[in-house]
This record gives structure tokens, C-alpha cells and sequence, in this order.
């Protein structure tokens, strides 16, 4: 059963994706990502000496700070800043460069649905275009489940105020650099099954959360297509859009 979008897309078709980087000068690395006119902004500042409270010193310290378009910060961009550092130090390599801190700050242009993936996105765009090192690159996705049940990728603002859940889903850009080059996946455990981060808001049955894996997993590769292109170009030009 095909589901009518406002905008005309089939349930599994993402928004526009553009992607630009090296756009703030002061900055060590920026990236502007847009899905649709939902755009974030991502700086890289650092690494630089010494590491915040409680961090491990012996280990570089990521720090996420969030700036919504207007008004104050709040709980749901407080949970976004723990969630995008999570995700960053899982896909750096933090023994690099010890007792540093790299600051990635990112600003909401504008919020028209799917906006953790998209800042997401953005933030290791920026990450590359800064030089830190990384283990692999990462895409995120939203995946939105309805009353009905049918799944539906990349929601707009309105799409998702509809939804009865929803899953913030990050895949490895590479899916064989998740496990350790001496290991070999287990039995029946196919390796294409590589997860980064996952959170689900809302009431979701286990089998709408595998559909939106399934989903999400075959739109990563596009997501995945996109960010390789963008960032092999940046010798020839600094912009990249997809349709």
C-alpha cells in the first residue's frame, strides 16, 4: 500500500540532500547539511589542550553544544547535545590526541523535521573537513512509524506531529569497519547488520522497530553514497547536492 506525501515522495524516498563544507573560516572545520529545508550548521574547534571535568584525560574529550534558531536551550536540546557526542566518540579516535577537547557546535538554521539526523550528519561533515581522526564515517536517518503501521523515511515537521513513534537510526558509512579487523561475525549474525546509535521515542512493537531497521539500513546506503561523494570533492569544489 502506497502512502500520498505532501510533498509527492514514496514512503522510502528521501527529502533533497546538499552538503557544504568549509564554510565558516574562524572555525577548524564546518559543514552546512541540508535534508529538504531542514539545514543545520556544524563547527569543529580544537583539538585543544586540556579536557573538561570528569573526562578521561588520558583520552580526547568531545563536547557538543546545541543552538536551537531562537529562544533558550531546553531538555530536548539538552538530549540531542548526549546523544551527538555519544555518537561522535564512538566514530573517533579518541587516544589520538589525549588530554585535548574538540568542540563541535551546532546551530538550527531551520527545523523542518528529522533534525537530530540532520545535525548529525552534519557534525561529521564537519568533523572530516577539520582533520580529526576518525575510525569511519556515519549517516543518521529518521524513521517514523504511523497509527496504520506503515513506515515513513525522512519525515517533515508535520509528518512527524502525525506519527504515533519515531527512531533516530545511525549506520556506519563503511558497514565492515564496526568490527575489529581480527574478529569474524558470528554465526548467522550477518556483518551488514552494523548499528551506531539507535532511540526510539513513542510505542513501537519489536516488529515495527525491525521494519524501520530494514528501512532505514537500505536508505543509509544512498545517505552513504552522497557523503562520500560531498567529501571527495572538496578538492574540486566546496559544495555537493543530490536530488
Amino acid at each position: 500500500m502506497e502512502i500520498d506525501r505532501a510533498d509527492g515522495r514514496t514512503q522510502n524516498q528521501l527529502r533533497p540532500l546538499s552538503c557544504s563544507r568549509n564554510i565558516l573560516h574562524r572555525a577548524h572545520g564546518s559543514a552546512s547539511w541540508s535534508q529538504g529545508d531542514t539545514k543545520v550548521l556544524a563547527a569543529v574547534y580544537g583539538p585543544k589542550a586540556g579536557t573538561k571535568k570528569n573526562e578521561n584525560p588520558e583520552k580526547a574529550c568531545i563536547e557538543v553544544i546545541w543552538k536551537p534558531k531562537t529562544g533558550q536551550i531546553g531538555k530536548p536540546e539538552r538530549e540531542f547535545e548526549m546523544i551527538l557526542k555519544r555518537t561522535l566518540q564512538s566514530i573517533c579516535i579518541l587516544t589520538v590526541n589525549p588530554n585535548t577537547t574538540t568542540s563541535i557546535i551546532v546551530q538550527v538554521v531551520h527545523d523542518d523535521g528529522a533534525l537530530l539526523p540532520c545535525a548529525i550528519n552534519a557534525a561529521c561533515a564537519a568533523l572530516v573537513d577539520a582533520g580529526i581522526p576518525m575510525k569511519h564515517l556515519a549517516v543518521a536517518i529518521c524513521c517514523c512509524v504511523a497509527e496504520t503501521g506503515y513506515v515513513l523515511l525522512d519525515p517533515t515537521k508535520l509528518e512527524e506531529q502525525k506519527m504515533k513513534a519515531f527512531a533516530y537510526l545511525v549506520f556506519p558509512n563503511s558497514i565492515l569497519s564496526v568490527l575489529p579487523e581480527v574478529s569474524s561475525p558470528a554465526k548467522g549474525e550477518p556483518v551488514e547488520h552494523g548499528i551506531i546509535t539507535s532511540i526510539t521515542h513513542g510505542a513501537m512493537s519489536v516488529d515495527d522497530y525491525f521494519l524501520c531497521l530494514e528501512r532505514g539500513r537500505a536508505a543509509s546506503a544512498k545517505l552513504s553514497d552522497f557523503l562520500r561523494r560531498s567529501l571527495q570533492s572538496q578538492f574540486s569544489g566546496n559544495s555537493s547536492k543530490a536530488g
